[in-house]
Protein backbone atom coordinates (compact mmCIF):
# COMPACT_ATOMS: atom_id res chain seq x y z
CA UNK A 1 0.00 0.00 0.00
CA UNK A 2 1.22 3.31 -0.90
CA UNK A 3 0.74 6.34 1.31
CA UNK A 4 0.50 9.56 -0.12
CA UNK A 5 0.82 12.70 1.10
CA UNK A 6 -1.05 16.21 -0.88
CA UNK A 7 1.00 19.70 -0.36
CA UNK A 8 -0.90 22.57 -1.53
CA UNK A 9 -4.89 22.92 -1.06
CA UNK A 10 -5.92 25.46 -3.69
CA UNK A 11 -6.94 24.62 -6.61
CA UNK A 12 -5.01 21.40 -7.91
CA UNK A 13 -4.53 19.48 -4.22
CA UNK A 14 -8.19 18.84 -4.16
CA UNK A 15 -8.35 17.27 -7.12
CA UNK A 16 -5.61 14.81 -6.87
CA UNK A 17 -6.71 14.35 -2.92
CA UNK A 18 -10.04 12.95 -4.81
CA UNK A 19 -8.35 10.89 -7.70
CA UNK A 20 -5.53 9.23 -5.57
CA UNK A 21 -8.45 8.07 -2.87
CA UNK A 22 -10.12 5.88 -6.14
CA UNK A 23 -6.86 4.46 -6.58
CA UNK A 24 -7.01 0.65 -4.87
CA UNK A 25 -3.23 0.52 -4.25
CA UNK A 26 -2.69 3.52 -1.89
CA UNK A 27 -4.39 5.87 -0.10
CA UNK A 28 -4.09 9.47 1.21
CA UNK A 29 -2.84 9.98 4.79
CA UNK A 30 -2.11 13.34 4.85
CA UNK A 31 -2.40 16.81 3.41
CA UNK A 32 -0.16 20.05 4.52
CA UNK A 33 -0.96 23.61 3.63
CA UNK A 34 -0.57 26.94 5.55
CA UNK A 35 -3.95 28.02 5.13
CA UNK A 36 -5.52 26.56 8.14
CA UNK A 37 -9.09 27.38 6.56
CA UNK A 38 -8.50 25.24 3.47
CA UNK A 39 -6.89 22.42 5.73
CA UNK A 40 -10.25 22.54 7.58
CA UNK A 41 -12.20 22.32 4.89
CA UNK A 42 -10.53 19.01 3.49
CA UNK A 43 -10.84 17.66 7.15
CA UNK A 44 -14.53 18.07 6.89
CA UNK A 45 -14.55 16.23 3.49
CA UNK A 46 -11.86 13.56 4.39
CA UNK A 47 -11.79 13.20 7.71
CA UNK A 48 -9.41 10.07 8.24
CA UNK A 49 -6.93 12.13 6.48
CA UNK A 50 -4.43 13.97 8.83
CA UNK A 51 -3.44 17.55 8.24
CA UNK A 52 -1.15 19.82 9.11
CA UNK A 53 0.81 23.15 8.16
CA UNK A 54 4.35 21.78 8.93
CA UNK A 55 5.76 20.63 5.40
CA UNK A 56 8.87 18.96 7.15
CA UNK A 57 6.51 17.14 9.60
CA UNK A 58 5.41 15.49 6.13
CA UNK A 59 8.56 14.95 4.80
CA UNK A 60 10.33 13.30 8.17
CA UNK A 61 7.13 10.48 8.35
CA UNK A 62 8.40 7.30 7.61
CA UNK A 63 4.96 6.35 6.86
CA UNK A 64 4.46 8.53 4.21
CA UNK A 65 5.92 6.79 0.97
CA UNK A 66 5.08 9.67 -1.55
CA UNK A 67 4.66 13.13 -1.60
CA UNK A 68 2.53 15.24 -4.30
CA UNK A 69 3.36 18.81 -4.65
CA UNK A 70 0.31 21.01 -5.95
CA UNK A 71 1.85 24.46 -5.07
CA UNK A 72 2.97 27.64 -6.52
CA UNK A 73 5.46 27.44 -9.68
CA UNK A 74 8.75 28.86 -6.98
CA UNK A 75 7.86 26.44 -4.44
CA UNK A 76 8.01 23.33 -6.82
CA UNK A 77 11.96 22.88 -6.61
CA UNK A 78 12.70 23.43 -3.19
CA UNK A 79 10.23 20.98 -2.08
CA UNK A 80 10.02 18.38 -4.26
CA UNK A 81 14.53 18.54 -3.63
CA UNK A 82 13.32 18.12 0.34
CA UNK A 83 10.96 15.09 -0.73
CA UNK A 84 13.25 13.19 -2.80
CA UNK A 85 16.31 13.84 -0.41
CA UNK A 86 14.05 11.95 1.79
CA UNK A 87 13.58 9.16 0.21
CA UNK A 88 10.04 9.59 -1.28
CA UNK A 89 8.62 9.45 -4.64
CA UNK A 90 7.50 12.69 -6.26
CA UNK A 91 4.35 13.49 -8.34
CA UNK A 92 4.56 17.39 -9.45
CA UNK A 93 2.38 19.94 -10.73
CA UNK A 94 3.23 21.67 -13.73
CA UNK A 95 5.61 22.97 -14.57
CA UNK A 96 8.51 20.90 -13.15
CA UNK A 97 10.00 23.59 -11.82
CA UNK A 98 11.49 27.28 -12.64
CA UNK A 99 14.58 26.41 -14.59
CA UNK A 100 16.27 23.79 -16.10
CA UNK A 101 19.10 23.69 -14.10
CA UNK A 102 16.17 23.04 -11.26
CA UNK A 103 14.86 20.14 -13.20
CA UNK A 104 18.08 18.77 -13.84
CA UNK A 105 19.18 18.36 -9.97
CA UNK A 106 15.88 16.64 -8.86
CA UNK A 107 16.39 14.41 -12.18
CA UNK A 108 19.38 13.33 -10.51
CA UNK A 109 18.59 12.90 -7.20
CA UNK A 110 15.44 10.80 -8.37
CA UNK A 111 17.58 8.84 -10.33
CA UNK A 112 20.47 9.08 -7.20
CA UNK A 113 17.52 7.71 -4.93
CA UNK A 114 16.20 5.59 -7.48
CA UNK A 115 12.56 7.42 -7.02
CA UNK A 116 10.18 7.78 -9.41
CA UNK A 117 9.35 11.20 -10.44
CA UNK A 118 6.38 12.31 -12.25
CA UNK A 119 5.29 15.79 -13.85
CA UNK A 120 1.48 16.58 -13.57
CA UNK A 121 0.90 17.22 -17.28
CA UNK A 122 -2.42 15.81 -17.21
CA UNK A 123 -3.79 16.02 -21.09
CA UNK A 124 -1.10 13.80 -21.63
CA UNK A 125 -3.37 10.99 -20.13
CA UNK A 126 -6.80 12.37 -21.53
CA UNK A 127 -8.83 10.76 -24.35
CA UNK A 128 -8.52 12.70 -27.16
CA UNK A 129 -5.08 13.33 -26.75
CA UNK A 130 -3.91 9.68 -26.86
CA UNK A 131 -6.89 9.08 -29.40
CA UNK A 132 -4.77 11.72 -32.04
CA UNK A 133 -1.16 10.09 -30.71
CA UNK A 134 -2.68 6.55 -31.87
CA UNK A 135 -3.29 7.95 -35.56
CA UNK A 136 -0.24 9.09 -35.29
CA UNK A 137 1.64 6.60 -34.48
CA UNK A 138 -0.46 4.10 -37.07
CA UNK A 139 0.25 6.81 -39.78
CA UNK A 140 -2.47 7.72 -40.53
CA UNK A 141 -1.89 11.39 -40.71
CA UNK A 142 0.83 10.64 -42.37
CA UNK A 143 3.99 12.76 -41.31
CA UNK A 144 3.27 15.57 -39.55
CA UNK A 145 4.16 19.13 -40.65
CA UNK A 146 2.50 21.34 -38.74
CA UNK A 147 0.76 21.94 -35.51
CA UNK A 148 -0.68 25.27 -34.34
CA UNK A 149 -2.56 25.64 -30.80
CA UNK A 150 -4.88 28.54 -29.09
CA UNK A 151 -5.36 28.27 -25.15
CA UNK A 152 -7.20 30.91 -24.51
CA UNK A 153 -9.17 33.18 -21.77
CA UNK A 154 -10.20 35.98 -19.76
CA UNK A 155 -7.95 35.18 -16.73
CA UNK A 156 -6.95 33.70 -14.33
CA UNK A 157 -4.29 36.27 -14.07
CA UNK A 158 -0.71 34.92 -11.74
CA UNK A 159 1.64 36.93 -10.07
CA UNK A 160 5.07 34.95 -10.61
CA UNK A 161 4.76 33.39 -13.59
CA UNK A 162 3.94 35.06 -16.43
CA UNK A 163 0.74 33.20 -19.70
CA UNK A 164 3.39 31.21 -21.32
CA UNK A 165 4.61 29.33 -18.14
CA UNK A 166 1.33 29.15 -17.15
CA UNK A 167 -0.56 27.95 -20.36
CA UNK A 168 2.19 26.69 -22.99
CA UNK A 169 2.85 23.71 -20.65
CA UNK A 170 0.05 21.76 -21.54
CA UNK A 171 0.42 22.66 -25.71
CA UNK A 172 4.43 21.83 -25.09
CA UNK A 173 3.91 18.74 -23.50
CA UNK A 174 0.97 17.47 -25.96
CA UNK A 175 3.27 18.27 -28.98
CA UNK A 176 6.43 16.60 -27.28
CA UNK A 177 3.82 13.52 -26.48
CA UNK A 178 2.49 13.69 -30.07
CA UNK A 179 5.68 14.31 -32.28
CA UNK A 180 8.46 12.33 -29.64
CA UNK A 181 10.91 14.54 -31.08
CA UNK A 182 12.79 17.84 -29.04
CA UNK A 183 12.50 20.96 -30.80
CA UNK A 184 15.74 22.68 -31.91
CA UNK A 185 14.80 26.42 -31.49
CA UNK A 186 11.91 29.16 -30.29
CA UNK A 187 10.70 32.06 -31.23
CA UNK A 188 8.54 33.91 -28.62
CA UNK A 189 6.99 37.57 -28.51
CA UNK A 190 4.29 38.64 -25.76
CA UNK A 191 2.78 41.72 -24.25
CA UNK A 192 2.46 42.39 -20.59
CA UNK A 193 -1.06 44.39 -20.53
CA UNK A 194 -2.30 44.30 -17.15
CA UNK A 195 0.61 43.30 -14.90
CA UNK A 196 4.22 45.14 -15.72
CA UNK A 197 6.38 42.70 -16.65
CA UNK A 198 4.09 40.18 -16.60
CA UNK A 199 3.56 38.95 -19.67
CA UNK A 200 -0.57 38.18 -20.80
CA UNK A 201 -0.40 37.18 -24.45
CA UNK A 202 2.68 35.37 -26.42
CA UNK A 203 2.87 33.59 -29.58
CA UNK A 204 5.67 31.08 -29.53
CA UNK A 205 6.71 28.92 -32.63
CA UNK A 206 8.91 25.84 -31.99
CA UNK A 207 11.39 24.20 -35.01
CA UNK A 208 11.87 21.00 -35.26
CA UNK A 209 15.11 19.11 -37.00
CA UNK A 210 12.88 17.09 -39.00
CA UNK A 211 11.42 20.12 -40.88
CA UNK A 212 8.02 20.13 -38.52
CA UNK A 213 6.79 23.27 -37.21
CA UNK A 214 4.57 24.13 -34.28
CA UNK A 215 2.88 27.31 -33.20
CA UNK A 216 1.21 28.39 -29.32
CA UNK A 217 -0.66 31.00 -28.94
CA UNK A 218 -1.09 31.94 -25.09
CA UNK A 219 -3.88 34.49 -23.46
CA UNK A 220 -4.93 35.62 -20.27
CA UNK A 221 -6.74 38.61 -22.43
CA UNK A 222 -9.26 36.93 -24.43
CA UNK A 223 -13.32 37.77 -24.32
CA UNK A 224 -14.35 33.26 -25.07
CA UNK A 225 -12.49 30.01 -23.71
CA UNK A 226 -10.62 28.50 -26.25
CA UNK A 227 -8.86 25.33 -26.28
CA UNK A 228 -8.29 23.86 -30.00
CA UNK A 229 -4.99 22.23 -31.63
CA UNK A 230 -4.98 21.76 -35.43
CA UNK A 231 -2.27 18.64 -36.54
CA UNK A 232 -1.49 18.75 -40.20
CA UNK A 233 -0.16 15.92 -41.78
CA UNK A 234 0.61 14.56 -45.27
CA UNK A 235 -1.85 12.45 -45.55
CA UNK A 236 -4.33 13.77 -43.30
CA UNK A 237 -5.28 16.52 -40.63
CA UNK A 238 -7.51 16.33 -36.97
CA UNK A 239 -7.97 19.19 -34.91
CA UNK A 240 -8.82 18.68 -30.87
CA UNK A 241 -11.72 21.28 -29.57
CA UNK A 242 -11.30 20.35 -25.88
CA UNK A 243 -14.45 22.77 -25.36
CA UNK A 244 -16.55 20.05 -28.01
CA UNK A 245 -18.91 18.21 -25.39
CA UNK A 246 -18.49 14.83 -27.21
CA UNK A 247 -16.73 15.46 -30.26
CA UNK A 248 -13.73 16.60 -28.95
CA UNK A 249 -11.56 15.01 -32.21
CA UNK A 250 -12.43 15.56 -35.59
CA UNK A 251 -10.37 13.95 -38.63
CA UNK A 252 -10.02 15.43 -42.24
CA UNK A 253 -9.33 13.47 -45.25
CA UNK A 254 -7.84 16.60 -46.48
CA UNK A 255 -4.38 17.16 -47.99
CA UNK A 256 -2.30 19.49 -51.19
CA UNK A 257 -0.01 17.81 -53.03
CA UNK A 258 2.94 18.96 -55.14
CA UNK A 259 3.75 17.20 -58.28
CA UNK A 260 6.90 15.37 -58.13
CA UNK A 261 7.79 16.48 -61.70
CA UNK A 262 7.16 19.40 -64.21
CA UNK A 263 8.89 20.56 -67.40
CA UNK A 264 7.34 24.92 -67.27
CA UNK A 265 5.75 26.46 -65.05
CA UNK A 266 1.96 25.73 -67.29
CA UNK A 267 2.72 22.30 -65.70
CA UNK A 268 2.90 22.78 -62.36
CA UNK A 269 -0.66 22.45 -60.38
CA UNK A 270 -1.19 21.87 -56.47
CA UNK A 271 -3.47 18.78 -56.19
CA UNK A 272 -6.48 19.62 -53.49
CA UNK A 273 -7.52 16.45 -51.85
CA UNK A 274 -11.09 17.24 -49.79
CA UNK A 275 -12.19 13.37 -48.48
CA UNK A 276 -14.42 13.03 -45.84
CA UNK A 277 -14.41 14.11 -42.05
CA UNK A 278 -15.19 11.86 -39.40
CA UNK A 279 -15.11 11.93 -35.05
CA UNK A 280 -13.39 8.82 -33.35
CA UNK A 281 -15.69 7.23 -30.96
CA UNK A 282 -13.74 8.38 -27.67
CA UNK A 283 -14.34 6.87 -23.92
CA UNK A 284 -13.90 9.91 -22.31
CA UNK A 285 -12.50 9.95 -18.68
CA UNK A 286 -11.02 12.39 -15.89
CA UNK A 287 -7.54 12.18 -16.90
CA UNK A 288 -5.99 12.87 -13.67
CA UNK A 289 -7.42 9.45 -12.63
CA UNK A 290 -5.29 7.95 -14.56
CA UNK A 291 -2.37 10.23 -14.03
CA UNK A 292 -2.57 8.74 -10.69
CA UNK A 293 -2.99 5.38 -11.99
CA UNK A 294 0.43 5.73 -13.74
CA UNK A 295 1.86 7.28 -10.66
CA UNK A 296 1.22 4.55 -8.55
CA UNK A 297 2.02 2.04 -11.00
CA UNK A 298 5.37 3.43 -11.79
CA UNK A 299 6.61 3.69 -7.90
CA UNK A 300 5.46 0.03 -8.10
CA UNK A 301 7.56 -1.42 -10.87
CA UNK A 302 10.01 0.82 -11.35
CA UNK A 303 8.40 2.19 -15.03
CA UNK A 304 9.08 5.69 -16.69
CA UNK A 305 5.84 7.29 -16.27
CA UNK A 306 4.23 9.40 -19.72
CA UNK A 307 5.20 12.59 -18.67
CA UNK A 308 8.42 11.42 -16.26
CA UNK A 309 10.89 13.78 -15.12
CA UNK A 310 12.86 14.10 -18.40
CA UNK A 311 9.21 14.92 -20.23
CA UNK A 312 8.82 17.91 -17.12
CA UNK A 313 12.47 19.08 -18.39
CA UNK A 314 11.82 19.15 -21.52
CA UNK A 315 8.68 21.36 -21.29
CA UNK A 316 11.14 23.57 -19.13
CA UNK A 317 13.46 23.90 -21.55
CA UNK A 318 11.35 25.37 -23.94
CA UNK A 319 9.50 28.17 -21.95
CA UNK A 320 13.26 28.94 -20.80
CA UNK A 321 14.59 29.64 -24.07
CA UNK A 322 10.97 31.37 -24.97
CA UNK A 323 11.82 33.99 -21.94
CA UNK A 324 15.25 34.78 -23.42
CA UNK A 325 13.17 35.35 -26.92
CA UNK A 326 10.85 37.42 -25.15
CA UNK A 327 13.60 39.07 -23.71
CA UNK A 328 15.17 40.10 -27.12
CA UNK A 329 11.89 41.31 -29.10
CA UNK A 330 11.54 37.70 -30.64
CA UNK A 331 14.65 36.62 -31.71
CA UNK A 332 15.40 32.75 -32.41
CA UNK A 333 16.67 30.93 -29.44
CA UNK A 334 18.55 27.43 -30.29
CA UNK A 335 17.24 25.17 -27.30
CA UNK A 336 20.61 23.61 -26.36
CA UNK A 337 20.53 19.98 -24.61
CA UNK A 338 23.87 19.81 -22.83
CA UNK A 339 22.83 15.96 -21.32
Amino acid sequence: MLNIAVVGCGYWGPNHIRNFRTVPECRVTKVCDLDKKRLAHMQSLYPEIETSTDFDLLVSDPVVNALVVATSTSTHYPLAKKALAAGKHVLIEKPMASSVKQCRELLDLATRHRLTIMVGHTFVYSAPVRKIKQLIDAGELGEIRHISSSRLNLGLFQKDINVAWDLAPHDISIIDFFLGKDPIAVNCQGKAHVTPGIEDVTNMSLDFENGAFATIQSSWLHPNKTRIMAIVGSKKMAVYDDNEPLEKVKVYDKRVEVPPHYDTFADFHYSYHYGDMYAPHLSLYEPLKVEAQQFVECVRTGASPDSGGRHGLKVVQVLEAASRSLKKGGARIAIADDE
